[in-house]
C-alpha cells in the first residue's frame, strides 16, 4: 500500500487549470481499483492519495501520468507501507509482514 502526498509547486491558478484533467485521472484509477481514498490537504498546499499497487515502480509510473505532474504543478512524495491492520471495509488489502 502507498501514501501519495503531493505538494503544489505552482500558483493555484495553474493548478486549477489542470484540475478537471486531474480529477478525470483520479476517477480512472478509482475505477481500476488502484486508489482507495484521496483529497486536498488542509491548508490547501497539495493532496493525499491512498493507493494499492504491486510495487513502487508501478506507482511511480502512475503518478508520472498525473496531469498535475505532466503540467509541472506538483511534486509527489511516495511512502510505501505494509497495511497489517485495517478497518473492516479494507480487509481485502491487509498484508502480512515479510518473514
Amino acid at each position: 500500500m502507498f501514501v501519495l502526498e503531493l505538494t503544489y509547486t505552482a500558483p493555484f491558478e495553474r493548478v486549477d487549470e489542470l484540475l478537471e484533467a486531474h480529477v478525470a485521472w483520479l476517477d480512472a484509477l478509482y475505477e481500476e481499483g488502484v486508489f482507495l481514498a484521496s483529497g486536498r490537504k488542509n491548508p490547501r498546499d497539495g493532496g493525499v492519495i491512498l493507493a494499492v499497487g504491486d510495487d513502487r515502480a508501478t506507482i511511480e509510473k502512475t503518478v508520472a501520468a498525473d496531469p498535475f505532474t505532466l503540467g509541472g504543478v506538483c511534486e509527489y512524495r511516495i511512502t510505501e507501507f505494509i497495511a497489517t491492520k485495517t478497518a473492516p471495509e479494507l480487509a481485502p488489502y491487509r498484508q502480512q509482514l515479510p518473514s
